[in-house]
């Protein structure tokens, strides 16, 4: 058997052990559809995916819409497979930008998750040079650059009210696809604010974050999530080294490092493919079963929190 590096995997790595660690994962980030991007799946396929793995959770994410109000109706009709089911606000061009009304409403619906903007984030679009600004089945309006910082670089008015929003619930803060020169000052005002949930996700792509920002990040309590489309060879996004996953790793810690698919798209593995290749990297590497199960579960428990429910009558 082979690791998702293309190297041998140790002789212990068997597909039993891979099963074994698949039990009690969670992905805080699926990419299924329907989406106006090209998906391999969409959301029920990607929870009936997940309850044969034996994964308890998955967070449903897309760019141009909150998917929670999807999941309510999902829990109502497949809660019996017994996967936990969440989803998000983005706050894209598509929910209005930086729009406190989509947060309350999303919050109160059961949302776990904020995510600042990520494709309509002027860092994003500055990268558009690089190919990130990915393909969509058909021709959209063309973003507005957002961003958390006004010309000085003081955060907006309209960020604070959100971040005054996620405290209130105890979500999730996601800084998207933020730089990070705009997350120090948004992270620094979120924990003024009493935010305790905050995550940065894919660090070492499009967000600029060295590896002594991360350790920084992480030490000061912020989850670090990398994606594992980025590390396994069957993925079109695949860029990143074997070496390079263990050295941000290390550099936020095991406690702090989440491990989240990224995947759902038309031509990439299935999120739990995804899952079952990292598993293999990650034995490969060294990392415990105790390890690899907080990278690929565990933390993202902590982090998510129990779930935030339904909305209620006023």
């Amino acid at each position: 058997m082979q690791n998702a590096a293309g190297a041998s995997a140790p002789a212990d790595v068997t597909e039993d052990r891979i099963r074994a660690l698949m039990n009690g994962a969670i992905d805080l980030h699926c990419h299924s559809g329907p989406s106006v991007m090209p998906r391999r799946l969409d959301h029920i396929e990607a929870v009936e995916e997940a309850a044969a793995a034996g994964m308890s959770a998955i967070l449903f994410k897309d760019h141009y819409y909150s998917v929670t109000p999807v999941v309510e109706l999902l829990k109502a009709h497949f809660g019996h497979l017994g996967v936990e089911m969440l989803s998000g606000v983005p706050l894209n061009n598509t929910s209005g930008g930086l729009n406190p009304y989509a947060v309350d409403h999303g919050l109160k619906l059961g949302a776990r998750v904020v995510w600042m903007p990520t494709f309509s984030a002027a860092n994003h679009i500055r990268h558009g040079h690089r190919h990130v600004v990915l393909p969509t089945r058909m021709t959209l309006m063309p973003p507005t650059m957002l961003s958390v910082v006004d010309d000085r670089g003081n955060l907006k008015d309209e960020v604070k009210v959100i971040l005054d929003q996620i405290a209130e619930f105890d979500a999730v803060l996601s800084a998207g696809h933020l730089h990070i020169s705009e997350i120090w000052p948004l992270f620094a005002e979120a924990k003024r604010r009493g935010v305790a949930r905050r995550l940065v996700q894919h660090p070492t792509f499009l967000i600029g974050c060295s590896l002594k920002d991360i350790e920084d990040l992480a030490a000061d309590g912020t989850f670090i999530e990398h994606s594992i489309c980025q590390f396994v060879e069957g993925s079109s996004f695949y860029k990143f080294s074997a070496d390079l996953l263990r050295q941000v790793i290390a550099a936020a810690t095991v406690d702090q490092t989440i491990l989240g698919s990224d995947l759902g798209q038309s031509v990439n593995p299935t999120p739990v493919q995804g899952f079952r290749e990292v598993i293999a990297l990650l034995l490969g590497l060294g990392y415990s079963d105790p390890q690899i199960t907080q990278l690929v579960g565990a933390n993202a428990r902590r982090l998510i929190g129990p779930a935030a429910g339904t909305v209620t009558a006023p």
